[in-house]
């Protein structure tokens, strides 16, 4: 079967079957699924030709980081754009005592979207139209996607996982050399863990980092 066609045939169903959300969940899911689509006609938020595979390809994507991290309740997301993965992040964690995300973007469009959504849909999260590195905020874990190489990325991690933080950053399929360059910038270990939703894509798990 072409990849783009497995894309196409996992749905809702299959996302809760895998990964156990509740139907409340995945009603909260499907109304993000939709204000994305509706935004999407006027501000560029995500490609369009990814929105028909939005269940396997955005939202598994995201809530593949909670598994990676079963006890984060707090979690701050670089770069949020549409709100993959801090939105998706926050659905699932809403209703848990102490669950807070914190959505940081530097463009205002975007965090406005950001804003109506957390208020439309109730969830634990706090928009920050900034950016990431002027924040100093501790939390559990920090991620990103489809933010910056990680070289850069790291730059903008840097306050967060200095109080602490795990990081995990979805990556894609040049993330061998993504963590080359990084490496004549920064120390560090890592794990490259196989995505879940893309044999071709990884997640970056930081235990530890310096600059070189």
């Amino acid at each position: 079967m072409p990849p783009e066609t497995a894309l196409l045939d996992y749905g809702s169903a299959e996302f809760a079957a895998e990964t156990g959300a509740t139907p409340a969940q995945v009603a909260d899911l499907e109304a993000f699924r939709a204000r994305v689509a509706d935004t999407n006609e006027v501000m560029n938020l995500v490609g369009p030709a990814t929105l028909p595979q939005f269940w396997r390809r955005h939202a598994l994507d995201s809530a593949q980081l909670l598994s990676l991290a079963p006890d984060a309740l707090t979690w701050a997301d670089l770069g949020a754009g549409a709100g993959f993965p801090g939105v998706v992040l926050a659905i699932l964690l809403k209703g848990k005592p102490g669950a807070r995300v914190h959505l940081i973007d530097s463009l205002s469009k975007r965090c406005r979207f950001l804003e109506q959504t957390v208020r439309a849909l109730g969830l634990p999260a706090e928009v920050h139209n900034a950016r990431a590195e002027s924040l100093r905020l501790r939390v559990d874990a920090v991620t990103a996607r489809a933010c910056a190489p990680l070289d850069k990325l790291f730059g903008f991690a840097w306050p967060y996982l200095s109080l602490g933080a795990q990081g995990l950053f979805l990556k894609g399929e040049s993330v061998e050399t993504e963590v080359a360059e990084a490496r004549r910038r920064w120390r560090f270990d890592a794990d490259l863990i196989p995505s879940r939703s893309d044999n071709r894509g990884r997640v970056v798990r930081i235990r530890s980092l310096a600059r070189a």
